[in-house]
């Protein structure tokens, strides 16, 4: 009689800074650590820890994460130099469509192959955050840091995806540097 192996378990990458709405955490997949560039999605396992992250149901495979990675970099060049052809191209896999349900009226995703899903819903959410504040659509003021994040502060003047990380490493060094000046 043979035994039952156990399978090996996926270890979950941590990531720094989760919480930002759909197009946003997509463009948050890649960042950098102490260890130097980090990208989660470089496999299944990653997309599929991303997926789950986003309580989204989808294939974990391949064509989905080919897919989301061009929704990812369509993201990137919208927000980075407004470039919109390639966001309309991943918005071209789908639409929405308007229903009645017993819960009232609902706009529901109508996307034709499911391995587009999560990369048309990450493309239209940065539509619905474009249509509200796109100047809100910051990226970290850090000199090393990528990450993005949408400014929820009342005057939006918010710098930092993180006070404690980003904001107080930037903090330390303006520091240092008077310190270092003053004893000259």
């Amino acid at each position: 009689m043979l035994a039952a192996c156990p399978l090996p378990s996926v270890v979950l990458v941590p990531r720094p800074h989760l919480g930002e709405p759909l197009a946003l955490d997509l463009l948050n997949t890649r960042w950098i650590s102490p260890d130097g560039p980090q990208d989660l999605l470089t496999d299944v396992d990653g997309l599929r820890q991303w997926l789950a992250e986003n309580a989204l149901t989808a294939p974990a495979d391949e064509p989905t994460l080919r897919a989301l990675l061009t929704a990812r970099e369509a993201i990137a060049n919208t927000v980075r130099d407004r470039s919109f052809d390639e966001l309309n191209a991943v918005l071209d896999h789908g639409r929405v469509r308007r229903r009645l349900t017993a819960d009232g009226p609902a706009d529901l995703p109508d996307v034709g192959q499911a391995r587009w899903l999560p990369a048309w819903l990450a493309a239209d959410d940065l539509l619905r955050l474009w249509g509200v504040a796109p100047e809100r659509i910051k990226q970290c003021a850090h000199p090393n840091c990528v990450l993005y994040f949408y400014d929820t502060s009342k005057n939006g003047t918010r710098r930092w995806h993180s006070m404690l990380t980003c904001g107080n490493r930037a903090k330390a060094t303006r520091h240092y540097a008077k310190k270092t000046r003053s004893e000259d």
